[in-house]
């Protein structure tokens, strides 16, 4: 009975006692951790009890949206979420002391921040909205979460667009911490932050998040975390505005081979379709930044097709000009065949050549009485027979053989150079998509 009696009254002094030691207030929490009044020392001093100690802060990112992609300029703006932790070593309690208290909620402003900046950061003007409160759990692990609208500058390669896919850094690091003092690391797997990216994505536009990986570094004596994003370029809209218009085009450059020659329309369709393309040209211009180094195989393409009509446009011109000639060859031929047929004449009749030079003088043409000359009589209607005899339309029949053939010249030299120009039309194109499936056949 005495000793019921003495275990009954230790569990009561034991039940008072506890009850005495906890304290279920967060007034008493932060008299427990000395932060019941200004405490500057945790707001500017690196929170490790000893300073050989390395703080290791933890960083995570979440692409939130990609917002603008400037290919002149090589931006990224993206809308991306940040969530970094470190230890505090002097921010630790029990929670049973607290009545299970495992999480403390305090103003940013009194605790110190690590200074973390983003290396590719191109931003106008700061556009970040940091949560003014941070986490913290028993153990001292602190949590502060960052909103961030951030625009960076990503060298673009451009040879494969619109089917290309941009990578893009986005490189952590400390302004004063070197490596030995603060080292920076990622908590979730890159995996998982891809599938969480994509689960929230807000807005893409023309562009696709297609990955997210992670990757520390020490090579500048600070320790960097590099978040590679990479972007695929949605090609639908260029497709139907840049290349298939080049494609019809050079497609109805081609068929205008089918025309008929004397069409006086034929040069002027022809370049119709140069300044056509010249127009797409001018739009990918205003797209492609100017670059000497990797040409994209877009500009490529549209240099190409350009340079084709134009040489199919020099044919046309060409071609004109022949048909021209060989009319000019055909009347000339008349004109020689007639001059020689007089020349003939007037050596077969010298007499009746030397009659229609009197007839112009009649005093010539009247000469003196005298006997008629027989043989003379004769030739000059032998003559007028021979010529009678000759068959009508030879000269022009002559003119027209000599304009035939070289009509037909003309027409061997424009189909020759439709199976030139058609054969070169097809390889090009073949070449061409080839080099977008395979990057590196030209470099």
């Amino acid at each position: 009975m005495a000793s019921l009696r003495t275990l009954t009254l230790l569990a009561l002094a034991a039940g008072f006692s506890c009850s005495r030691a906890s304290d279920c207030s967060y007034f008493g929490l932060l008299n427990h951790l000395n932060m019941d009044t200004a405490n500057t020392a945790l707001g500017i001093l690196r929170p490790v009890k000893n300073w050989t100690t390395t703080t290791l802060v933890q960083l995570d990112m979440i692409l939130n949206g990609i917002l603008d992609v400037n290919e002149k300029f090589q931006t990224v703006t993206n809308h991306i979420w940040i969530n970094m932790f470190w230890i505090n070593e002097f921010l630790t309690w029990n929670s049973s002391e607290f009545c299970g208290m495992n999480m403390l909620t305090i103003p940013s402003s009194m605790l110190w921040i690590p200074d973390i900046i983003i290396y590719e950061d191109a931003s106008d003007c700061s556009d970040s909205k940091q949560d003014p409160l941070v986490t913290v759990d028993p153990s001292g692990l602190v949590r502060m979460r960052t909103r961030l609208m951030l625009t960076i500058s990503c060298k673009f390669n451009l040879y494969r667009f619109p089917f290309d896919t941009q990578t893009c850094n986005i490189t952590f690091l400390s302004l004063n911490y070197d490596d030995s003092v603060l080292k920076l690391g990622s908590v979730t797997n890159a995996s998982i932050l891809t599938e969480v990216s994509e689960h929230v994505m807000q807005t893409e536009g023309e562009w696709k998040l297609t990955n997210i990986e992670s990757i520390t570094s020490t090579a500048t004596q600070k320790s960097q975390l590099i978040y590679r994003v990479s972007l695929q370029r949605k090609p639908f809209l260029y497709i139907i505005n840049l290349i298939l218009p080049l494609l019809f085009l050079l497609f109805l450059d081609v068929a205008s081979f089918f025309l008929c020659e004397s069409s006086s329309a034929k040069v002027n369709f022809k370049v119709t379709i140069l300044l056509s393309i010249f127009v797409l040209l001018l739009i990918l211009k205003d797209i492609l930044p100017s670059t000497e180094e990797a040409l994209p195989v877009m500009a490529i393409y549209c240099v190409s097709v350009f340079t084709l009509v134009w040489i199919n446009v020099l044919e046309t011109m060409l071609m004109s000009f022949l048909n021209g000639l060989s009319c000019c060859v055909g009347e000339e031929a008349n004109a020689s065949e007639v001059f020689k047929v007089k020349t003939q004449q007037e050596a077969d009749n010298p007499k009746e050549s030397a009659g229609d030079a009197g007839a112009a003088n009649p005093e010539a043409s009247n000469p003196p009485l005298g006997p008629l000359d027989g043989g003379g009589l004769l030739k000059r209607i032998l003559g007028k027979e021979k010529a009678a005899l000759k068959p009508p339309g030879r000269q022009e029949e002559d003119a027209g053989r000599t304009g035939c053939r070289w009509l037909r010249l003309v027409k061997i030299f424009d189909n020759v150079f439709f199976v030139l120009y058609f054969t070169t039309v097809v390889i090009s194109q073949v070449f061409m998509f080839m080099l977008w499936n395979v990057p590196d056949l030209l470099g």
